[in-house]
């Protein structure tokens, strides 16, 4: 078994494109429609193109009982998923600077370093630098 997609519940795909790829930084793969308005549209990292896939996924659109976890997960500061970077405080200094909102600063957890920011997008992400 390989990880290949992992998708990221978004409420508009266009408007997580634009954060996905503009300030965090990660590159459009695909972008396949598939009608009513909805993508198979995923992101990579600029670096591992042929590594594991985001799928910015409609699901809130198209699945109530999806939003209602989303909003419960976000409502809760609980993070949809997290980003391993190499440097937890660079990363969170140049999303600071581009705008990105933090409800969890550069804070050392154990063997880990990690941030939580607002993707924008209905979501809390993660970033881990393992220490």
């Amino acid at each position: 078994m390989k990880i290949r997609v992992v998708s990221v519940p978004v409420g508009d795909q266009e408007k997580a494109l634009q954060f996905y790829t503009k300030k965090l930084g990660f590159v459009k793969k695909l972008d396949i429609p598939l009608g009513e308005g909805s993508r198979w549209l995923t992101v990579v990292d600029e670096e591992e193109q042929d590594g594991p896939e985001v799928l910015l996924e409609p699901a809130p659109n198209h699945f109530e009982p999806a939003k209602t976890f989303q909003k419960a997960l976000f409502d809760a500061g609980i993070p949809w998923t997290q980003f391993n970077v190499d440097n937890v405080d660079t990363e969170y200094d140049r999303l600071i600077q581009l705008g990105v909102e933090f409800s969890v600063k550069p804070t050392v957890m154990g063997t880990a370093k990690v941030a939580v920011f607002n993707d924008t997008c209905g979501n809390n992400i993660q970033i881990v630098e393992m220490l």
